[in-house]
């Protein structure tokens, strides 16, 4: 006896993969609630995090504290209080560098519609973009940030690629917004693209 199975069907084509089958170089396809979504995550190129930061800063202070205590004992005040302005000094140096670690762009295409999110220290805004009327330029000249304008906002993007790569992801994103353009339905209602 016997048993066929039925054949699986054939998956269906990414539509937010660009002509020829390749993968993105900056962006990533995923599935979302309305279908294929697609997302570039810049951010920055941080060695440490602020946790693994606030660890060795601690160790770094019960270190120099130790040292600066052995030399208050043995007679030399003055030791400790320098120590202490040197921490603080570091301390602080070190919080405006965490504040800035987590600084980040994030652009969203879903459907006909690109969403631009950027988060500079404690600050985020964002902003909203129809495919089909949006430019994507360089805001000056070779290797410069990447301005995306239409509908009246303007926005830089590409803080975080290095120049070289800045006009690699300008052809990236633009592809894919005539992608877009091709392969998603147009919107029904305007205001819901403002």
């Amino acid at each position: 006896m016997s048993t066929t199975l039925p054949p699986q069907p054939w998956p269906a084509p990414n539509a937010l993969l660009p002509a020829g089958g390749a993968h993105w170089r900056f962006g990533v396809a995923e599935q979302g609630d309305s279908g294929s979504v697609l997302r570039w995550r810049m951010r920055r190129n941080c060695s440490i995090t602020p946790g693994q930061m606030m660890s060795v800063y601690l160790s770094l202070c019960g270190v120099s504290l130790a040292v600066a205590a052995m030399f208050f004992v043995n007679g030399a005040p003055y030791v400790l209080g320098f120590a202490s302005v040197e921490l603080l000094a570091v301390g602080a140096a070190l919080l405006v560098y965490a504040r800035h670690a987590a600084d980040r762009e994030l652009l969203t295409l879903n459907g006909r519609r690109l969403e631009v999110e950027q988060v500079d220290g404690g600050q985020s805004s964002r902003a909203a973009f129809r495919a089909e009327w949006l430019t994507v330029e360089p805001s000056g000249g070779q290797g410069s940030l990447i301005e995306l304008a239409g509908q009246g906002q303007m926005v830089r993007v590409g803080r975080f690629l290095r120049p070289e790569q800045r006009s690699a992801f300008a052809q990236e994103l633009r592809q894919a917004l005539r992608l877009a353009r091709l392969v998603a339905p147009a919107p029904y209602n305007d205001s819901t693209t403002r």
